[in-house]
């Protein structure tokens, strides 16, 4: 009768180890994790404007030109910033 018994149990824990075996493992679950990354990769150089360097004696009339020279240089820079801002988006 013991070996019976023993016998018994053993296939007990056969049956119970197969169908372990049976069941399907869970499916991988996809986890995204935001993480900074910068947007902009260079660095735009901002133009050595001619109004920065007038002295304070400078004239009404040489100011009005430092200004309307630095006006191109200005809107140059001006775009190159939005389209770096732009490649962020």
């Amino acid at each position: 009768m013991m070996g019976q018994l023993s016998r018994n149990a053993l296939q007990l824990a056969a049956v119970a180890l197969l169908a372990g075996c049976a069941s399907t493992p869970p499916a991988p679950q996809l986890v995204e994790i935001p993480v900074f990354t910068p947007c902009v990769k260079m660095a735009i150089q901002a133009p050595a404007y001619e109004f920065d360097k007038l002295g304070s004696a400078a004239t009404d009339g040489e100011i009005v030109l430092a200004l309307a020279r630095d006006w191109p240089r200005g809107r140059k820079y001006e775009g190159e910033l939005e389209a770096v801002i732009a490649g962020c988006r």
